[in-house]
């Protein structure tokens, strides 16, 4: 890809843009099991509560805009967890396979094993080819795949985990 990727961290003003990506993935995909569309002052409540917890979330832009974004947060709860981590990204439509999630994903990394992080954890709803390769580019593994879980679009759908210990 020719044109510039600048990876940044999220600030309060990318969340009328955040939720205009997540929300295609809510109204028109099985990748997130949200059915109803998420506002702006939600998504900026969410962006500031994981960074809140000391957690990344990220922002790719290309040309002023965002087209990306990633983050991360604690896998459960309870302090035993506090070395674990689950992590997302999102793309705008139209720009996947242009290595914006591989660049996202890199600095995501990056940044939480210098936060001490020990284990990552991806959840994929499935099938998901994209997003399976993706993981396992950075060195996920699939880890468990739980049958019929969800149900969006009149249909059962499958998720699976993908696993990396730093």
């Amino acid at each position: 890809m020719t044109t510039s990727i600048l990876i940044r961290s999220a600030n309060p003003t990318d969340a009328d843009a955040i939720a205009g990506i997540y929300n295609h993935y809510i109204t028109e995909t099985v990748v997130t099991f949200e059915v109803d569309e998420v506002s702006v002052a939600e998504m900026a409540r969410r962006v500031e509560e994981i960074q809140s917890a000391s957690f990344p979330w990220l922002v790719a832009q290309i040309d002023q805009q965002v087209v990306g974004y990633a983050y991360a947060g604690k896998w459960h709860s309870r302090d035993a967890y506090r070395f674990a981590s689950e992590i997302t990204v999102y793309l705008a439509p139209g720009h996947a396979g242009l290595g914006i999630g591989s660049r996202l994903y890199e600095k995501l990394i990056d940044l939480l094993a210098t936060k001490g992080i020990h284990t990552l954890i991806g959840g994929i709803a499935l099938p998901n080819d994209a997003s399976v390769a993706l993981h396992e580019k950075f060195g996920f593994r699939k880890a468990a795949h739980y049958q019929e879980v969800g149900f969006k679009f009149d249909r059962w759908i499958d998720v699976g985990y993908w696993q990396r210990v730093l």
